[in-house]
């Protein structure tokens, strides 16, 4: 036994897979191009807003307190303006940077009010229809760039042979899909949970906040590869699902530290780009920037991916001849 165990090799590399993904992209550095394009239109083209369409009903929406956003000392009128803020500065099109497939954005939760060439210009949407109509429009194309993105930079760090990019589009749809029911059956209980003990204790809702996200964290770690089957291995998305969940299972020491890497570096490389403000030409650095690590990070997540299941193939079929000279 122990001499069998010697021959396991050892699991891919994490820093090896990093680089690989890295050195990838900048040998194919167009494969930035979506991302690029995508910050650039969020940043400088026009903003679809609802704000005309919320002002009705601005005196009715919840207090902020009771999401921890504003100290319980803050009076209505305060309230009111931080809510109007937030709407004023919501753009519908950030709905194109879609999950868990979809084109990276530096952009995406900033939506600038001022850029160099002026404030952006605005599209408003006038009924409750129209919004449901855009967020349907504006997801299925965000699908459809996220799924082109994806097989992009599965091609260009792969090399893969090959494959129907129809195919992987389909089952992109299909698995965004599987996660929006997930999520809004996980969640809906949830939000009734938080508010009610809200209702009672600011403090315990908030710390209630905190386990919740711990635990959702927790949940969708094994789950987090589960669109590389699609664009690596042509499945379907339930066997994709149930092979970054195999996955995961067999080498959570090793995937959870390269998880850890990837959202360090993603979540770090966000701060650094967002140093420059709106209305500085310098942000076009910080676009290019962030649109290279995270292409990168996808990259190196796409490589892991395929050397961890080659490295598990190797494992299970050294156990199974392992077992049968055991048997003989």
């Amino acid at each position: 036994m122990q001499t069998e165990q010697g021959k396991i090799p050892p699991p891919p590399g994490l820093i090896a897979s990093l680089i690989s993904g890295f050195n990838s992209v900048a040998n194919h550095i167009l494969v930035i191009t979506l991302p690029v394009l995508l910050d650039l239109y969020l940043w400088l083209g026009p903003h679809l807003r609802i704000d005309r369409l919320m002002k009705p009903y601005m005196a009715q929406l919840p207090p902020l307190p009771s999401l921890g956003l504003l100290p319980t000392s803050s009076s209505v009128g305060t309230q009111q303006q931080v809510w109007t803020t937030l709407i004023n500065q919501l753009n519908l099109f950030g709905l194109l940077q879609t999950f868990p497939v979809g084109v990276s954005s530096l952009m995406r939760f900033s939506m600038p009010t001022n850029t160099p060439l002026g404030a952006p210009a605005g599209i408003e949407v006038q009924s409750a229809i129209s919004v449901i109509g855009w967020w349907v429009l504006l997801v299925v194309l965000g699908w459809l760039l996220g799924g082109l993105y994806y097989h992009w930079v599965t091609q260009v760090s792969l090399k893969p042979g090959p494959r129907s990019i129809g195919q992987s589009l389909k089952q992109t749809a299909y698995l965004s899909i599987i996660w929006i029911a997930f999520l809004f059956i996980f969640s809906l209980p949830v939000l009734v949970v938080i508010a009610v003990v809200s209702f009672f204790s600011l403090l315990a809702g908030e710390i209630l906040q905190i386990v919740i996200a711990v635990l959702a964290l927790w949940l969708l770690l094994p789950i987090f590869f589960s669109p590389h089957g699609i664009f690596t291995y042509q499945q379907d998305a339930f066997r994709s699902i149930l092979n970054s969940l195999r996955m995961v299972r067999f080498t959570l020491p090793n995937t959870g530290l390269f998880l850890m890497a990837f959202v360090l570096v993603g979540q770090g490389q966000n701060l650094l780009w967002t140093t420059s403000p709106d209305i500085s030409w310098l942000t076009l650095v910080g676009i290019a920037g962030h649109a290279f690590v995270s292409t990168g990070l996808l990259a190196g997540s796409f490589i892991y991916y395929r050397d961890i299941n080659a490295w598990l193939q190797v494992i299970f079929e050294q156990l199974r001849a392992q077992a049968n000279s055991v048997k003989v």
